[in-house]
């Protein structure tokens, strides 16, 4: 068996304005812009990535921002919440920061952390988990003190129909179910972020939509030495993965679990400096090699984005 997976690699949704997107996600949460690509498998949109100052993995939300996505809706076979990790401390900052947006919050008690649940502009679910233990991480330069930053992400929530053949996946991939409470369950790895996943078995709820506002596929860490193993791995699960496909800042196997959620396997290497000084992250348009000779006719497809 390869090594246990540590957690979330990164996490990707589906907006809508690009404009908006960049706007919210670095100036109200105050995470940095690290890389500015195009969606691989369709160069008409934008591949935003966000993160800490390096998007290490574990702290990378990324988007394709369709300007022209209808909603979609949240349900069944997808990952119905994102959750970041903030420090302890920081609640009263961050319902404050965001009320000032114009964002509404919700607070609540859920296995023992406080949990702020919010959506973004187009409506994605959010939670912020405050938590005595959260590292110290490599908080961006931003609208955000490094003492009230987010560190990364703490997990997602998956919104199933049937819970049991997800549950035995993640006990494969590492992960130990460590509560429960109602339809809710809890699963944990060991790694310092993106560690948990919550599993919501929620039968008569409606099957989830694509469209804005709705995750495309959540990513776990994994290293080049295992992910053929988990390759395997999956297939003995009785799934259907990809090949190892080449992202250049990392190589990624996917599979569709048993239901219906879009799991991505990335590793860690090569990483977002591949092709770009730390300092100049997310400053231009990055196109992997293969796409370089289309540049011009790609970056008269997409709308202007500017970060100043």
């Amino acid at each position: 068996m390869p090594d246990d997976i540590p957690g979330i690699h990164h996490v990707t949704a589906i907006g809508s304005d690009p404009r908006r997107n960049l706007e919210f996600y670095t100036e109200t949460l105050g995470l940095r812009l690290v890389k500015r690509s195009v969606n691989q498998d369709d160069v008409s949109v934008y591949h935003l990535f966000y993160g800490d100052r390096g998007g290490s993995p574990g702290t990378s939300m990324t988007f394709f921002p369709y300007t022209d996505a209808r909603p979609g809706r949240v349900g069944t076979g997808q990952a119905s919440a994102v959750a970041f990790l903030i420090p302890d401390g920081s609640l009263e900052f961050w319902t404050d920061r965001l009320a000032d947006a114009g964002v509404d919050t919700e607070t609540e008690a859920r296995f023992g952390d406080t949990v702020v649940s919010f959506r973004d502009p187009d409506g994605l679910p959010f939670e912020l988990v405050t938590r005595s233990d959260a590292p110290a991480g490599d908080p961006p330069e931003g609208p955000v003190p490094d003492e009230h930053a987010i560190r990364g992400f703490f997990g997602v929530t998956l919104s199933l129909a049937t819970a049991d053949p997800t549950a035995e996946l993640l006990r494969t991939m590492g992960y130990s179910e460590t509560d429960e409470a109602g339809s809710r369950r809890r699963f944990e790895s060991d790694g310092e972020l993106g560690y948990v996943v919550d599993i919501c078995e929620e039968p008569q709820a409606p099957r989830g939509q694509p469209g804005a506002g709705t995750v495309h596929h959540v990513a776990f860490r994994t290293t080049r030495d295992d992910q053929p193993e988990w390759r395997d791995v999956l297939q003995g699960q009785g799934l259907r993965p990809t090949e190892i496909i080449d992202r250049k800042w990392f190589e990624s196997v996917y599979a569709r679990e048993h239901g219906g959620v879009l799991f991505e396997f990335a590793t860690k290497e090569p990483g977002y400096t591949v092709d770009e000084d730390l300092e100049e992250l997310g400053e231009r348009l990055v196109l992997p090699e293969w796409l370089e000779d289309r540049r011009e006719e790609i970056e008269a497809g997409l709308p202007e984005l500017s970060t100043e």
